[in-house]
C-alpha cells in the first residue's frame, strides 16, 4: 500500500493531467484560439496595408512617419558605409510576407504579388547587401514561396505562374556566388547585387553569416537542379566546422581570407544562432547525416559550456570559460530549436525564464545582464522580434499545453498595447520608457505575426511537414530531397529507421541511453545510440565533489547532482 504523501502525490498530478486534457478539449478554449487568431490576423493586416499604402516598393515602412526606408542595404550595416545612390526598394517586405499570406488563406493577395514581383523585380542594382540577411529575407522569401505557389493546392488561377519566382531566386543566387570566391571558401559578408566584391571588402564576417546558407541555397539547388548553389554553402559550412575547438566550440567572428577566429568568445546569441538551428535542419530537410553529427557535437557542447541552469552565458571557445553573464532576445529561439531536437524538459525551463523577463518589462528587451539582474545601458530596444513567439509556437505544438496560449496571448496584448500605432507597428527605443522608433522591419510580418498566427491556427501544418528557415519561411520535407530517404513522414514527426530485421518508429530522443552502452535487445539490433542532451559526468567513474561535475542524465534529460558521498546520480528525485 502506498504511503499517505504518495497518495496525495499521485492524486494532484493525476488533477493537473486531466484539468490540462480537459482546458485542451475545452470548446472554450477553441474559442480563444479563434479569437486570438482573429486579432493576429488584424495586426498582420495593419502591418502590411500600411505597409502597401505608404512605402511599397520600397523595403520597409517607417510607421511612425508614414514613409518608407529602403533598408537591405542597411540590414547588417551598423555604420551605413558604402550606402547606395540610386537604390529606390526591392519590395523586401512585400518577399518576407509571401509565405505569411498563404498561411492565413489569402490567395488572392499572393498572387497580385507574385505577379508584381514577376513583372517589376530586378536584382541589376548598384547596392551593397548582406548577404546573410539577403539570404534568408529575400533568397528563402522568393524560394518558400515558388514551393507554396507550385504545391497540390493550385492557390494561383491557372496560367498565371510559369516559375518567375525561381526564375528571380535562380539570378540572385548567381550574384551571391563571387562572394563564396575566397582562400577559404568561406564567403564575404558583403556583395554588390550588380558588381560582385568591391574593393577592398571587409574580409570579417560572423559565425551565421557563412554558416547559415544552407537551407536557401540547397534549396535553389534542388529545385534548379543546379548543384552549385549548394556545394558553394555546403563547403563553407564544412571549413567552418573543421574551425571549430577541442571543445566543439566556435567563435563569433572570424576573417574569410585566413581562416582565422576574430573573437573567440560566444554563445547562442547574435551573431552564432542560426549556424546551430539550420545543422538540424538541414538535416531534417536533406537528410544528410553528416549535418546530425555536427548538431549533435555542438549541442553537447553547448549544454556542458553555456548553460546555467535555465540560462545561457556566453564562454571562450579554447576553454570553455564563462566570458558575458547574459540573455539576448535572439537567444529566445533555443527552446523552438530544443524542441524539434526533443529536449523538452530543457526547452520548457528556458521560456519560462524568457516569459519572466519579458512580464518584467513588457516586451524582451535586447540585452539583459544577468549577473547585475539590470539592462544593458545601451540596448535596451526591442525590434519586434519573433524568437520569443517563434519557441512558444513550437512549445505548444510538442506540449498542448494551454499555457502556451496563455503566453501567446499576453505576447499579442503586449504589441498591440506597446507597438501598435497609426501607420503600423513600431520598434521600441527603449523598454523603460517604451519611446518608439520609426521602423516596421519586415520580420514582423514574415515571422513575428506567422508564429503567433500557427500558435493559435496550426490548419496550415496539417497535410504537410515544414522546415521553417531562419526568417520563418516554409519549406517542404520532400522525399525527393532526401540523402537517406525515410520511408514516412508523418504528423508527430516521427520517421521511419531501417534496421536489418525490421522497420520501427524512432525519433532524434527516442533510445535515450548512455553512449557507451550498446543495445542489446531483438528491437535495436545491438546499435550504439548516444541521446542528444547526454552530457556526461566529468569523472568516468562518476565520482565528484560538488554538482559542476555531474552531467544531463540521458534517459530523462534532468541534471544530474553530486551526492553527499561524493557521487554523480539523480539524487534530487529519488
Amino acid at each position: 500500500m502506498l504511503p499517505r504523501k504518495s497518495v496525495t502525490w499521485v492524486l494532484l498530478l493525476l488533477l493537473i493531467f486531466l484539468n490540462l486534457s480537459a482546458s485542451h478539449s475545452d470548446p472554450r478554449w477553441a474559442a480563444k484560439k479563434r479569437r486570438l487568431r482573429n486579432k493576429v490576423r488584424t495586426m498582420f493586416y495593419h502591418a502590411y496595408d500600411n505597409y502597401m499604402i505608404h512605402a511599397f516598393p520600397h523595403d520597409e515602412l517607417k510607421p511612425l512617419s508614414k514613409s518608407f526606408t529602403d533598408s537591405l542595404s542597411e540590414l547588417g550595416n551598423l555604420k551605413l558605409e558604402h550606402l547606395p545612390q540610386d537604390y529606390n526598394g526591392s519590395a523586401l517586405t512585400l518577399i518576407d510576407s509571401l509565405s505569411s499570406l498563404v498561411i492565413m488563406g489569402n490567395n488572392t493577395e499572393f498572387q497580385s504579388a507574385v505577379v508584381w514581383l514577376s513583372e517589376n523585380l530586378t536584382f541589376d542594382v548598384d547596392a551593397r547587401v548582406n548577404l546573410f540577411e539577403c539570404n534568408i529575407r529575400v533568397l528563402g522569401g522568393l524560394v518558400s514561396a515558388h514551393l507554396l505557389a507550385t504545391d497540390s493546392t493550385d492557390r494561383l488561377g491557372q496560367g498565371v505562374y510559369k516559375n518567375q519566382l525561381l526564375t528571380l531566386a535562380e539570378d540572385l543566387g548567381n550574384r551571391f556566388l563571387p562572394a563564396f570566391n575566397t582562400p577559404t571558401g568561406l564567403p564575404y559578408a558583403w556583395i554588390n547585387l550588380k558588381y560582385g566584391v568591391v574593393e577592398n571588402e571587409t574580409t570579417e564576417t560572423s559565425t551565421s553569416g557563412c554558416g547559415s546558407l544552407i537551407l536557401e541555397m540547397g534549396a535553389l539547388s534542388r529545385l534548379t537542379g543546379d548543384p552549385k548553389y549548394e556545394s558553394a554553402a555546403l563547403r563553407a559550412l564544412r571549413k567552418l566546422w573543421g574551425m571549430r575547438s577541442s571543445l566543439n566550440l566556435l567563435g563569433t567572428t572570424l576573417d574569410v581570407s585566413t581562416g582565422e577566429w576574430i573573437e573567440y568568445s560566444s554563445g547562442i546569441g547574435a551573431g552564432v544562432d542560426s549556424f546551430y538551428e539550420y545543422l538540424y535542419k538541414a538535416h531534417i530537410l536533406f537528410g544528410k547525416e553528416e549535418f546530425w553529427r555536427m548538431f549533435h557535437s555542438a549541442y553537447i557542447s553547448v549544454q556542458k559550456y553555456f548553460r546555467h541552469g535555465p540560462w545561457y552565458h556566453e564562454a571562450d571557445m579554447r576553454t570553455g570559460k564563462a566570458t558575458y553573464w547574459q540573455l539576448t532576445s535572439l537567444q529566445a529561439f533555443w527552446p523552438g530549436l530544443q524542441v524539434l531536437v526533443g529536449d523538452i524538459a530543457a526547452a520548457n525551463s528556458s521560456h519560462r525564464e524568457f516569459f519572466y523577463v519579458w512580464n518584467k518589462f513588457g516586451v524582451l528587451p535586447e540585452r539583459y545582464l544577468l549577473d547585475h539582474q539590470m539592462l544593458h545601458p545601451t540596448e535596451k530596444y526591442y525590434p519586434l522580434r519573433p524568437e520569443f513567439a517563434e519557441s512558444t509556437f513550437y512549445l505548444y505544438q510538442a506540449t498542448k499545453d494551454p499555457w502556451y496560449i496563455e503566453v501567446g496571448e499576453s505576447i499579442v496584448n503586449s504589441l498591440n498595447l506597446h507597438t501598435k500605432v497609426e501607420g503600423g507597428f513600431a520598434s521600441i527605443r527603449d523598454v523603460t520608457t517604451m519611446e518608439l522608433e520609426d521602423h516596421q522591419h519586415s520580420f514582423f510580418l514574415a515571422e513575428t505575426c506567422k508564429y503567433l498566427y500557427l500558435l493559435f491556427d496550426d490548419s496550415f501544418l496539417a497535410e504537410q511537414n515544414y522546415v521553417f528557415t531562419t526568417e520563418g519561411h516554409p519549406l517542404p520535407v520532400l522525399s525527393s530531397w532526401q540523402d537517406r530517404l525515410p520511408e514516412t513522414y508523418i504528423q508527430s514527426n516521427w520517421t521511419f529507421l531501417k534496421t536489418e530485421k525490421e522497420a520501427r518508429q524512432t525519433s532524434a530522443m527516442s533510445k535515450q541511453v548512455c553512449p557507451s552502452m550498446s543495445l542489446n535487445s531483438w528491437e535495436f539490433a545491438g546499435q550504439q545510440i548516444e541521446s542528444a542532451c547526454h552530457i556526461p559526468d566529468f569523472h568516468s567513474d562518476h565520482r565528484c565533489l560538488t554538482d559542476k561535475e555531474c552531467g544531463v542524465d540521458s534517459t530523462n534529460c534532468r541534471r544530474r547532482s553530486c551526492s553527499m558521498a561524493g557521487y554523480c546520480g539523480l539524487w534530487l528525485f529519488i
